[in-house]
């Protein structure tokens, strides 16, 4: 059988590696050599029923992630909260991102932390960032209300990523679609580029890599902040994205979601390897993400931030971990 193969990329969009002729789609799907190619549903039926041996050490963790009221109204310039999950609200002289909002229960199962501020508190926002399409990352019940709240708010997001927005509350959405190491055309002050990631996408049965999938780079005055989205770890990847763009100031990276390894680690990272992406970065600050939120696999709940202490204390004298509740505001120097 013969195979369609080409490379896609946005032609209204500048690209910031030199040489790059845009993402390998193969029969209408994206494909990388270096990505996961999704997950089948086999594999995922054998995760389901195959023995947990952290079950009894997952059930007695009585770790709890504790919310902090969080006032959106009156978040200062340059700074940002983390909101849960992969969900972080930034503040970047006055013009205010969101990332991956999930906000609600997901149909894998209920949120283990209240949103530390109402839904309808979260205004003005200016730009959507969406780095993949999985049903955490992307909660249509939370973008529509976000939309419904700002309805002049810009979604950046990857090719292939107009799909999720259908239906009458969100077709009309203003979006920007991006192939990886395109910069997003903005007027604004601030620069925010699509690069790679190690993961893949779906939604549904049948719609396997029809988005693709990356990270995000903010750039704000001389402030660089790395946004992961989902990522297995590629000692390729990661070190490529400094030669281009030099040490991040921020890493925000996951840190949970790994277990059993044989599993998750096709499109997940474990702290240690967390930590090794921060090094591969040239990494000042690091801000973990994705625990505690969801319960998405095996490990136990407390066990990603306390492996992620561990590993960077040891490998940094001083360690440049900034763990936040949701809900708690970070300042950063711009």
């Amino acid at each position: 059988m013969q195979h369609k193969i080409e490379r896609k990329i946005n032609p209204g969009l500048a690209v910031v590696k030199e040489g790059w002729k845009g993402n390998t789609v193969i029969d209408g799907k994206f494909h990388d050599d270096a990505t996961s190619k999704g997950i089948s549903f086999g594999k995922v039926l054998k995760w389901r029923f195959s023995r947990k041996p952290q079950w009894k050490e997952k059930h007695n963790d009585t770790f709890r992630l504790r919310a902090h009221h969080f006032d959106a109204s009156s978040m200062p310039e340059n700074s940002m909260v983390w909101l849960g999950h992969a969900s972080f609200l930034l503040n970047l002289n006055d013009i205010r991102l969101i990332t991956d909002p999930s906000f609600f229960n997901l149909p894998s199962g209920k949120r283990k932390v209240t949103l530390p501020c109402p839904v309808d508190s979260l205004k003005p926002i200016h730009y959507l960032l969406i780095s993949h399409d999985h049903r955490d990352h992307f909660d249509k019940k939370s973008v529509e209300a976000l939309v419904g709240n700002n309805p002049d708010m810009e979604a950046l997001i990857p090719l292939g990523g107009s799909r999720l927005f259908s239906g009458k509350r969100l077709s009309g959405v203003k979006k920007q679609e991006a192939g990886w190491f395109q910069e997003y055309n903005l007027t604004d002050g601030i620069r925010i580029v699509f690069l790679p990631a190690k993961h893949w996408g779906r939604r549904g049965l049948n719609d396997t890599n029809q988005t693709l999938w990356g990270s995000f780079l903010v750039i704000a005055n001389h402030t660089k902040i790395f946004f992961a989205g989902d990522s297995a770890y590629d000692e390729r990847l990661f070190r490529e994205i400094r030669d281009l763009f030099g040490d991040m100031d921020i890493c925000l990276l996951p840190i949970g979601a790994y277990s059993p390894q044989w599993f998750m680690s096709q499109a997940h990272v474990n702290p240690e390897e967390a930590v090794q992406i921060f090094s591969d970065l040239g990494g000042k600050r690091l801000i973990p993400m994705h625990y505690g939120t969801y319960d998405l696999s095996d490990e136990p709940p407390g066990e990603p931030i306390a492996r992620l202490r561990k590993c960077s204390m040891d490998k940094y004298p001083d360690n440049p971990v900034k763990e936040l509740m949701p809900g708690e505001e970070y300042l950063f120097p711009v």
